[in-house]
């Protein structure tokens, strides 16, 4: 089958690899009909992820059809159309048992698709855990609705979620890439009673203005006066930091009126820096790391619902054989990408 493979850092190759089969009976064959590239995937691709193992299929953020399960799955069945987590967890051990799955203590918990086992950017992937890993897509949701439950939205469900956003709150969220839009339609779920958007890409704050008329959208530079003429407590109540740069690092706790809770949702390639003697006395609540993503039932129901709707990220489509394109022009932000869709041969 065909794989795009991590090959070494700042090479990534499409190979043809072997099938993948059972190891375990809680495992699954999932056939991938629709991929997506992640910022994840270009992280690894220059070497900023330490555990990423060269060698394996990268890729987790998909859907599929289930093609074999093992003897102890009993959630999902051969023919079943599902979304796949981007989280390996057992269900079982403390974390998991608390909902937080990304810590996982198997082996392969966490996030292990694509990073260090075989990932989804292929025609086909196993998927341990499938009874966690797996959710059923309902028949009234395309695979493109689903696409991105597994990764991005499920992060922006849980960076929502763990937020704290109350109705009165003024909410800023970084960044408006794919990441961040997901957030967003997250973020509007709770109802705050304002939110503002920073992002310093023309068209992104496009997107933005075109498919949320109702929030606040401004570039970097103009944002202190935006706080100025709506956040009389020197800030706003929540900060969600989507971006991912030592910029955007320092605005979210620059921004961020005292006693507020600053949730980091993005992934760095360098270290950040808490310079604790400049914001002594804000007394800010940080909350990071990676997403514990459990929740994917629940957004499904969302999109099925009419909640939710990620489809307008998806600018443009690939077939597999074409992926190292596809990861040019979306590594390079060409042609007003913001999400592209890997369709694999079978599909």
């Amino acid at each position: 089958m065909l794989a795009y493979t991590y090959v070494k850092p700042g090479i990534f190759e499409l190979q043809n690899k072997p099938k993948p089969v059972l190891l375990d009976s809680r495992d699954a064959i999932v056939r991938v009909t629709l991929s997506s590239i992640c910022t994840s995937d270009l992280h690894i691709k220059h070497g900023s992820v330490p555990k990423a193992v060269p060698g394996i299929t990268v890729g987790h953020e998909m859907v599929g059809v289930v093609e074999k399960i093992g003897s102890s799955v009993s959630s999902v069945l051969p023919g079943d159309r599902v979304t796949v987590n981007v989280e390996t967890f057992c269900g079982n051990c403390f974390f998991c048992r608390h909902g937080w799955v990304n810590n996982c203590t198997d082996p392969n918990g966490g996030w292990a698709l694509g990073c260090r086992i075989d990932g989804g950017q292929a025609e086909y992937v196993r998927v341990p855990y499938a009874d966690q890993g797996l959710n059923r897509i309902p028949n009234s949701v395309t695979d493109e609705q689903a696409l991105f439950v597994g990764d991005i939205l499920a992060t922006g469900y849980w960076a929502a979620q763990i937020s704290e956003i109350k109705p009165e709150d003024t909410v800023l969220l970084i960044g408006a890439g794919p990441t961040g839009i997901c957030t967003l339609q997250c973020v509007l779920l709770r109802s705050p009673r304002q939110v503002i958007v920073c992002e310093k890409d023309p068209r992104r704050l496009q997107f933005i203005r075109q498919h949320y008329p109702q929030i606040l959208a401004a570039e970097p530079e103009h944002l202190p006066e935006v706080l100025r003429q709506c956040c009389p407590y020197g800030g706003v109540d929540v900060v969600l930091e989507a971006a991912g740069s030592q910029d955007s690092f320092r605005m979210a706790w620059q921004y961020a009126r005292p006693n507020a809770v600053v949730t980091v949702v993005a992934l760095y390639d360098e270290p950040q820096i808490l310079p604790l003697p400049e914001m002594y006395g804000k007394n800010l609540i940080f909350k990071t790391g990676g997403v514990d993503g459990c929740n994917c039932a629940e957004t499904l129901r969302l999109i099925e619902n009419g909640k939710i709707d990620t489809t307008p990220l998806i600018t443009h489509t690939y077939p597999l054989r074409k992926i190292a394109a596809a990861y040019e022009l979306f590594e390079n932000r060409r042609d007003g990408v913001i999400k592209v869709a890997i369709q694999t041969a079978l599909s």
